[in-house]
């Protein structure tokens, strides 16, 4: 009777999803790097098409194909292992990710797949929760799910292949920025490092609550507003960092000036960098950051956390600067931190100089 018992208590223990420990890494910070991706993709044969007008030649958020004389298909595909324990909240987590590298390029979603690789062992009904969680979010964008695939494996990973339309006239990509254009961050910065903190057992509830109500806020609402506005660029802030990120949009034609007082972060990001709560993930990007010693002139914290990966961050939108004040205006409405964090200048011997003052 003893040994019922103590099968019953373990089974109700599993079915609390408890499988963040039994991951390597999880979100956005599981990623390979921005470098060794790029080797890698450097040996796979290209395919060329007059309608395929993104492909992974360029670092692009998707990948975009030209369907008809006016309209083009949008592409994207993310999924990685659980940061966090709640199934609930781990599908719209991940769903909202996904959908991000859609509203960047400035499209609308229309179908979404699901992607599951999960553990035997554990309850489906877990899953349930998790595809429940996703759908809700995908919903909540315009879009639907229509089916998906799913996989026995020792971690769970959770993601979505995510279709949009688009004008093609209309494709905003993530590295034509025009000189003089001012780059808004539409969220915060710092969940990784909040997430590498919980891990720890050290993040307190209010830096939770902040860090998943970020993650899981769609860039739909920035991504509207931005349409009616001369943006030239536009990239969403993942597992990169921004710093990596901000380096693709740049390329060797431009450089972003950076008020590196105007960065919206999690307060509580910056007190578990400085008490060294960091990220793999964060070396990684570090280490594919070319310029990385340009980042020296800043507190030790703030590198920490230029090269934080994001886990559904943020837009970085590259706009007028007429039209600046206006946009952000509209986007703080539902996005309170986002702020003007820079501007585009022709190419100096850097792809990022960080400089105050530079918001004017």
């Amino acid at each position: 009777m003893k040994n019922k018992m103590e099968n019953k208590t373990e089974n109700k223990n599993e079915n609390k999803f408890s499988i963040l420990s039994t991951c390597t890494d999880g979100g956005c910070g599981a990623k390979i790097s921005s470098g060794e991706l790029s080797a890698i993709l450097e040996q796979i044969p290209k395919t060329f098409s007059p309608d395929l007008l993104v492909g992974y030649n360029s670092s692009d958020d998707a990948a975009v194909y030209k369907i008809d004389e006016e309209n083009s298909l949008v592409s994207t595909v993310d999924f990685f292992s659980p940061m966090v324990d709640n199934p609930r909240v781990f599908g719209p987590i991940a769903a909202a990710n996904a959908l991000s590298h859609i509203f960047a390029m400035g499209a609308v979603p229309l179908l979404a797949l699901n992607l599951v690789c999960f553990p035997e062992k554990l309850s489906a009904s877990i899953l349930a929760e998790i595809l429940a969680g996703g759908a809700e979010k995908i919903a909540e964008a315009g879009a639907v799910v229509g089916g998906g695939h799913s996989i026995y494996d020792r971690e769970p990973k959770y993601g979505l292949a995510v279709n949009g339309i688009v004008k093609t006239k209309n494709i905003i990509r993530n590295n034509t920025p025009r000189t003089e254009h001012r780059l808004i961050l539409t969220k915060p910065l710092g969940v990784g490092i909040i997430m590498a903190a919980s891990r720890a057992a050290e993040a307190d509830s209010t830096a939770m609550g902040k860090a998943l109500a970020c993650m899981q806020r769609l860039n739909r609402s920035p991504a509207e507003k931005m349409l009616r506005y001369d943006v030239s660029a536009c990239t969403d802030i993942t597992g990169f960092g921004l710093l990596v990120h901000l380096s693709e949009m740049c390329g060797n034609n431009f450089t972003a000036i950076i008020d590196v007082d105007q960065i919206p972060v999690i307060p509580e990001a910056l007190r578990y960098a400085d008490e060294y709560l960091l990220t793999s993930a964060g070396q990684r990007n570090r280490n594919s950051f070319d310029q990385a010693e340009n980042v020296n002139c800043l507190s030790s914290a703030m590198q920490e956390i230029l090269f934080d990966p994001q886990t559904s961050g943020g837009l970085l939108i590259c706009v007028n600067a007429a039209q600046a004040e206006n946009l952000l205006e509209e986007i703080i409405n539902d996005d309170p931190y986002a702020k003007i964090i820079g501007r585009i200048v022709p190419r100096a011997d850097r792809a990022i100089v960080f400089d105050e003052g530079e918001r004017k």
